[in-house]
């Protein structure tokens, strides 16, 4: 088992929860509008829909895996390319940081934690990532590797629920600091675009 390349995903995995995206800037306007708890409910919804493509990740690329090497090693390099082709588009993209409109409908915890599930459930994208993302931190030539991609898959859900659920309680205070520091939008753009060049040249390495 190679430790070095959990600390590896561990750390790739927090520091692309941290990173502003379309999931963590939700969670931050639901915590703003709604309430912590209402943040908290539509954390869960995310995480928990992280199941389905971490089975659906786990049953079809381990067959792949058992069938021909060859192929798993061309969805590697697939993925490495993505990696680089999203740390190009926010390269492309604008830093500042929108946070979205506070007057929108009020919803129930359950009715934002079935949204979020649904989310993430039905965004063809997240599939995608996953498939580009966790084939190239398997750690073990002796782990069946469906275990080992639902162990990468419980590590993903854990640190980005811990990280997503700090931004729900942390709300007004992240809004008030990036408000105030100009520049803040910038530099979490460049962690993004390092975070996605590293992991893609550490799957291809």
């Amino acid at each position: 088992m190679n430790i070095e390349t959990l600390i590896a995903f561990i750390g790739a995995t927090a520091a692309l929860a941290i990173s502003p995206g379309p999931d963590n800037i939700y969670v931050l306007v639901q915590s703003l509008t709604n309430g912590k708890s209402y943040g908290l409910a539509t954390v869960s919804g995310l995480i928990t829909g992280c199941i389905v493509h971490t089975s659906l990740l786990a049953f079809g690329v381990s067959a792949i895996i058992k069938n021909n090497e060859n192929i798993f090693l061309a969805i590697k390099i697939a993925g490495a390319l993505y990696l680089l082709f999203l740390a190009y588009k926010v390269f492309r993209s604008d830093p500042h940081i929108e946070f979205g409109s506070t007057g929108a409908p009020k919803k129930s915890l359950k009715a934002l934690f079935v949204q979020g599930f649904f989310m993430n459930v039905l965004n063809p994208k997240v599939t995608i990532f996953f498939l580009a993302f966790f084939p190239g931190f398997l750690f073990s030539d002796t782990l069946n590797t469906i275990w080992q991609f639902y162990i990468l898959g419980g590590i993903f859900m854990l640190v980005s629920f811990i990280i997503f659920s700090g931004i729900a309680l942390l709300a007004s205070q992240i809004k008030s600091y990036t408000l105030s520091h100009k520049n803040s939008g910038v530099v979490f753009k460049w962690v993004q675009i390092l975070v996605f060049v590293g992991i893609a040249i550490f799957i291809l390495l």
